[in-house]
């Protein structure tokens, strides 16, 4: 199982050039909170991931995808630039 500040360098890295900050809370749940570096607008925010869920490579890399989805979709309902 990857360290939380592993775990946390991939999930905040994969989210570039936005800015991402992640966190998990003392009972286990991940939080996820991307937003615009320039101006700090938050796009996204994502809680209660269990963080014993992400074990694997697989399971890192389906939350990632699941978290661009999301974004994507945020972005198009209000008319933004696509996001990749």
């Amino acid at each position: 199982m990857l360290s939380t500040l592993e775990l946390r360098h991939l999930i905040e890295s994969a989210f570039l050039p936005l800015s991402c900050e992640c966190r998990i809370d003392p009972g286990g749940s991940l939080h996820a909170q991307i937003f615009e570096p320039v101006t700090g607008r938050v796009e996204l925010l994502v809680t209660g991931i269990p963080a014993s869920s992400l074990s694997g490579n697989l399971a890192i890399t389906k939350l990632i995808g699941d978290i661009r989805h999301d974004l994507k979709a945020t972005h198009e309902r209000r008319g933004l630039q696509r996001i990749r």
